[in-house]
């Protein structure tokens, strides 16, 4: 596959897992998704924003260790995010609290942007500049993506510029095609909706196509489905098919499903 350059724009936390597993790991959106397109070879860069603490430098070593360019990684006065999670017994997670501590409020400065400009793709995590940035590529000619379920404020929820945005709708496929044909409606060119275990479904408006789930011995599903983003853009972005796009993301959703955190790494207690 041919090697590119992405971006990712956003949140990074820091995943508290509640007892009985009373860990810690590096997670969120952006941060899993530049952390993954590294995994697959691509040259990734990560652009957000960390706190001065000990949460801050852990966030940047193992972006570093993971082979992501974090030049563009800001520190800012206040805390790093977490976010406190509960794991049930099947391995689905329940987000019980979040702190977005330094990723509120976390703007792109103007190097940064005309970095992001060279990029073959930028993809953006969550986000709270109501949409400023993806206007901005947009407007540039930059190819960009979005998971629009990580943004709650309706502020952050537009579409408009985005070459492919990514939803979840859980596992219902009445839901999914309802979410899929709102995202064409707003005029995005290629809609990808996740649906949990029931797989993924994509459509550029003229084709749909569909893609089960790889099984595997669920631990956690913490990241999968940013895991699946970066399987989906890498396949895309080489000029893959959408059925085999839909198949990348499914294979490394399912890595991800077979150990704790959105990727790899040595969990600490908490």
């Amino acid at each position: 596959m041919k090697t590119l350059r992405f971006a990712a724009v956003g949140d990074n936390c820091i995943d508290r897992f509640r007892p009985p597993l009373s860990i810690s790991l590096v997670g969120g959106n952006a941060l899993n998704v530049a952390v993954q397109l590294a995994r697959l070879g691509q040259i990734s860069f990560y652009f957000g924003a960390v706190g001065p603490d000990g949460a801050g430098h852990r966030t940047r070593g193992l972006l570093s260790e993971n082979g992501v360019d974090i030049t563009h990684l800001k520190e800012r006065p206040g805390i790093t995010a977490y976010t406190d999670i509960d794991v049930l017994g099947s391995g689905e997670r329940i987000f019980v609290h979040e702190d977005f501590g330094v990723c509120a409020g976390y703007r792109p400065d103007e190097a940064d942007i005309d970095a992001l400009k060279t990029m073959d793709h930028v993809h953006i995590g969550w986000m709270d500049d109501g949409g400023a940035l993806r206007r901005t590529l947009a407007a540039a000619g930059v190819s960009v993506s979005q998971d629009i379920s990580v943004n709650a404020d309706p502020a952050n929820l537009g579409t408009g510029g985005l070459a492919i945005a990514f939803a979840s709708a859980g596992g219902e496929t009445g839901a999914a095609d309802a979410q899929l044909q709102r995202l064409l409606g707003d005029g995005v060119p290629l809609a990808v909706v996740t649906r949990g275990n029931g797989g993924s479904v994509v459509s550029d408006g003229t084709h749909r196509f569909e893609a089960g789930i790889r099984p595997v011995e669920v631990v956690d599903t913490t990241g999968a489905g940013d895991s699946f983003i970066a399987g989906f853009l890498a396949a895309r972005l080489a000029g893959k098919p959408l059925p085999d796009c839909l198949a990348a993301g499914r294979d490394q959703a399912a890595l991800t499903c077979t150990h704790i955190g959105g990727f790899p790494q040595v969990a600490q207690p908490h």
